[in-house]
């Protein structure tokens, strides 16, 4: 961690990407969470005196990472109440969750006061928003409404290739910003 410190700080970072690995066959959950909320606990004591945020990401098992530790906001929202520091905090990642568990905008009012950080991916493909089957516009809208200032970063493909797919990714965006009033303007 002490390693990753100097690197968030020669490239000017605020936040730390961490994960709790995988899931330990034969180990009981509680003991895993127990386990990973200590582990944590000490990290964030190293983190603390850097002004550094550590993250945690839910990673959903059905696609992309089979045995994950971390699969759902709860899980999350229990492992940052356990750690109990201002240097660690949830990754709310709208694809992950979208696919492990849905029920998105009240999942993130459930996890509101954990919360550091958002990232986008739309389900199926993890492309931008308006490729798939999540209504960005209405999960962003509510995120606004519930006074969420912080980054919202992008985690996903282009769903076209070269300038056409990037000139896509900025419609997509234009079209859900709601600060536009969702109509790209």
């Amino acid at each position: 961690m002490r390693d990753t410190i100097e690197v968030a700080k020669r490239v000017g970072a605020r936040c730390i990407l961490v994960t709790p690995g995988q899931l330990e066959a034969g180990v009981e959950l509680s003991y895993q969470m127990v386990n990973a909320i200590e582990n944590l606990r000490a990290a964030a004591k190293v983190v603390e005196p850097h002004g550094l945020t550590m993250l945690v990401e839910p990673l959903n098992p059905w696609v992309n990472h089979p045995g994950a530790f971390v699969t759902k906001s709860s899980q999350l929202f229990e492992l940052v109440r356990g750690v109990d520091s201002p240097a660690f905090k949830m990754l709310f990642d709208i694809y992950h969750l979208q696919i492990s568990e849905g029920n998105l905008i009240g999942n993130f009012d459930r996890c509101r006061s954990a919360i550091g950080y958002i990232q986008t991916g739309d389900v199926p493909g993890r492309n931008e928003p308006g490729t798939g089957e999540i209504n960005y516009a209405r999960v962003f809208e509510h995120i606004q409404r519930r006074g969420y200032t912080g980054v919202i970063g992008t985690e996903h493909n282009n769903s076209k290739p070269g300038k056409d797919g990037e000139l896509a990714v900025i419609a997509a965006y234009r079209k859900v910003d709601v600060r536009a009033g969702a109509t790209g303007s």
